[in-house]
């Protein structure tokens, strides 16, 4: 019998910084409520850029403009044997319209330091927030024409 073909969970994640700190929401999760960048699954239908704009408004109720992707990331979860595959944009929010519901599951949005953050690993989502992050920091971008959407 053939086994079936792996496929990952392919996901986005908005970086957005402002005055020294990090746009980041509070969700519940089965551990716990956790710290996430905005973020969530490609949907059928839509560009990876696309859902990245679209996860920021849902999860955070920002518009996000995405000037550059930070990074493509791989993860397998230790908790539910599930593989991620996370692309990582940077950019600006513009509009904010805090009426908006969140998402299921969102608490609330955050700014925090990466010091905070730092402070704060063990209640991350996964190691992947803090990495973009430190990633970030370290002034890793790539031009959002290596995204090619057919």
């Amino acid at each position: 019998m053939k086994k079936p073909q792996f496929k990952p969970n392919t996901t986005v994640a908005a970086i957005i910084e402002q005055n020294g700190k990090f746009l980041l929401v509070e969700e519940k999760t089965d551990r716990g409520n956790r710290y996430n960048q905005p973020a969530g699954h490609l949907e059928d239908n839509e560009t990876i850029i696309q859902a990245v704009i679209r996860e920021t408004m849902e999860e955070a109720a920002y518009e996000f403009m995405p000037e550059s992707l930070l990074g493509i990331y791989h993860w397998k979860h230790t908790h539910n044997d599930t593989t991620y595959l996370r692309f990582a944009f940077i950019g600006k929010v513009g509009v904010h319209y805090p009426m908006q519901a969140l998402d299921d599951g969102i608490v609330q949005t955050v700014w925090m330091s990466v010091d905070e953050m730092r402070d704060k690993a063990n209640l991350m989502r996964s190691p992947q927030v803090l990495m973009c992050v430190e990633d970030f920091l370290a002034g890793k971008r790539y031009p959002l024409q290596v995204v090619t959407h057919l």
